[in-house]
């Protein structure tokens, strides 16, 4: 079994079965050409706000603001489908948000839950739209368990796709199969069927989250936080615990707004420009127009610590968070506690998370937290974009208080001395120290460029090493592995597969040049990486830092730059390394390492999941 495989340079005895490709995917060549873009475009759309004196507090949505009318701009696709019919999403309460760090002392145990995935019509920031989500409710429900605690997961499929649940960031060691990635560890879920997601948490402790990982399925709103506790986890004390999911939001339907992407006239066009948001959330709440009435906004207590908790729940851009007034401590990073460190603000890419103390030690009042969008990314104008979402943390006065309403359009405000921004490259790991020499090396190019020919109909693709992936049909890469052909019959994965194969225990290395003018926040699934060295442009053999390498599973790599990673290749199966931008995974921005084959093929996969694959 073979497809495209990766650059690789063996320092041990590992066998790789690469071989080079012209840029290809499942079934064919093509020619192409450079991706053209627009210049970058930072338009600030600032909207006259006016307060709306009444708060429905029993309903944990926050006060009522109502905004000038901005028209929706071009990233809006019509819904294709008629949503009369549809139930409404209901939106969490603000007592949802908080925490139960107690249960942290409770035996292991095993935590059952049932997910029912369905379509319906929500208005998350006060514009109607489609919507994908589980339970009736976006962000879907939060898990929160113990190290060493089993989960249960029954997922129903009631959507008309199939779909998976992937666990971010977690190992699944020896459970491959159940890490929820579609066409690689398993075949999507069938529609009107149900798919049990069994397996122990091991390793893994600190902020994480859960998304569907089929197609753009989660840019619609099948997301929820993932909060693993352990008693040893090395951070500092505090008194509350509370996650806080921040997104940004398209009105449009996803598949819309994706063929629009492929298409030769691209979404505004100009091939390869991203959809550009609408606006975006704060646990499910957005402000957009005259049309919005709620802020999120939890109530707090005077002079306690308490740790947010932040996942960039989005699908494009990274979230610029900040608390007016206040200064934020940075104790963990994707799961990786690190030495404390003191910021104003901090931007979270897509799919990363980071934890921070907030000192309840100002002048009791209520004060606006901020979650603004990274107009950085933005490709062209979209007029009615919301460009920050507002919520309200308070303490030490009534439920009823609301900030100064005069700071709600003006830059946030910072308490005397404070200090700036975050910069990734001052963290340090608390438990840090210096990583294995490699024994095995990757290397990786990335490039997105626009593809003609009769297999692409003229799309805009991704290419990782010349190979654009495209999700296998009726089978998995993990499933052809262990002899569950593709869907023509083959045990040879097609070309659009590029997968390195480690058959032995590794330290390895992979080397990736960003040849493309975007940035990209690419995640290595079943693994943490050390990142040891980056740099501007092409690798050129330069030397590593490995005093105290950070360690994460989600890292933006800029334009035109290089990153060499490192992770001790000992967990079996197969592992996607993605970019996490929801458009460019769909465009083919994926790579695959088949970790210890003769260990995966012992995996005791439960047959019915197999069974499904014909009907996915």
């Amino acid at each position: 079994m073979a497809g495209s495989s990766a650059t690789h340079e063996s320092k041990g005895d590992a066998h790789d079965l690469a071989h080079d490709h012209a840029p290809t995917t499942a079934n064919g060549t093509k020619s192409a050409s450079g991706r053209p873009r627009k210049p970058l475009i930072i338009l600030a759309v600032i909207v006259a706000a006016f307060v709306v004196l009444g708060l429905a507090l029993g309903l944990g949505l926050g006060l009522g603001l109502k905004h000038k009318h901005s028209s929706e701009g071009a990233a809006s696709a019509n819904p294709t489908a008629n949503t009369t019919n549809l139930q409404n999403v209901a939106t969490p309460k603000s007592a949802d948000a908080f925490l139960s760090p107690e249960i942290v002392d409770e035996p292991p145990t095993t935590r059952t839950y049932n997910f029912t995935v369905e379509e319906r019509t929500g208005s998350p920031d006060g514009v109607q739209k489609r919507m994908l989500v589980v339970n009736g409710q976006y962000p879907g429900p939060t898990i929160e368990a113990n190290v060493g605690d089993r989960i249960v997961v029954n997922v129903t499929n009631k959507v008309s796709n199939s779909t998976s649940i992937h666990w971010h960031g977690l190992y699944q060691r020896g459970t491959n199969f159940y890490d929820g990635s579609m066409a690689i560890t398993q075949c999507g879920i069938p529609t009107g069927e149900s798919m049990v997601y069994n397996f122990t948490f091991d390793g893994f402790v600190g902020s994480t989250w859960w998304h569907a990982h089929a197609g753009t399925q989660y840019t619609d709103g099948i997301t929820g936080a993932l909060i693993i506790h352990a008693k040893n986890e090395s951070v500092p004390i505090y008194d509350g615990d509370i996650v806080l999911q921040l997104a940004d939001l398209y009105h449009g339907f996803s598949p819309d707004l994706l063929n629009l992407y492929h298409t030769p006239g691209g979404i505004d066009g100009t091939p390869g420009n991203e959809p550009v948001p609408d606006g975006g959330t704060i646990n499910g709440v957005g402000q957009y127009g005259s049309s919005n009435t709620s802020f999120f906004n939890v109530t707090l207590e005077s002079n306690k610590t308490y740790r947010l908790r932040l996942v960039n729940t989005g699908s494009f851009v990274a979230m610029e968070f900040s608390v007016d007034n206040h200064t934020l401590e940075v104790i963990e990073a994707d799961g990786t506690a690190v030495e404390p460190f003191a910021v104003s603000s901090l931007s979270i890419a897509v799919a990363q998370r980071y934890s921070v103390l907030l000192r309840t030690n100002q002048t009791a009042g209520a004060y606006w937290f901020r979650s603004g969008l990274d107009q950085d990314a933005f490709t062209y104008d979209n007029p009615g974009v919301q460009t920050e979402v507002r919520g309200i943390i308070r303490y030490g006065v009534d439920n009823g208080t609301i900030p100064d309403v005069a700071l709600l359009d003006s830059p946030p405000s910072l308490p005397d001395g404070a200090p700036g921004d975050l910069d990734t490259t001052d963290l340090v790991p608390v438990d840090g120290g210096p990583a294995p020499d490699s024994t095995f090396s990757v290397y990786l190019t990335i490039s997105m460029q626009y593809a003609s020919g009769p297999d692409y109909l003229s799309r805009f693709l991704s290419f990782i090493n010349s190979t654009s992936w495209e999700p296998l049909l009726k089978t998995s890469s993990l499933f052809a592995h262990l002899g569950n052909h593709t869907a023509d019959g083959s045990a040879t994965l097609a070309d659009s597969q590029l997968v390195t194969t480690v058959n032995e225990v590794h330290v390895v290395d992979m080397i990736i040049d960003n040849l493309d003018d975007g940035d990209h926040p690419f995640h290595l699934h079943g693994h943490k990486f050390w990142i040891m060295q980056s740099g501007v442009g092409r690798y050129q053999g330069e030397s590593v830092d490995n005093e105290h390498p950070m360690q994460r599973d989600t890292l933006v790599i800029p334009a035109y730059t290089h990153v060499l990673l490192r992770f001790v290749g000992d967990n079996p199966g197969f592992w996607a390394f993605h970019c996490h931008i929801q458009w460019h995974m769909a465009a083919g921005l994926l790579f695959q390492l088949n970790m210890l084959p003769s260990e995966s093929s012992k995996f005791n996969i439960p047959q019915y999941m197999v069974d499904q694959c014909q009907r996915a």
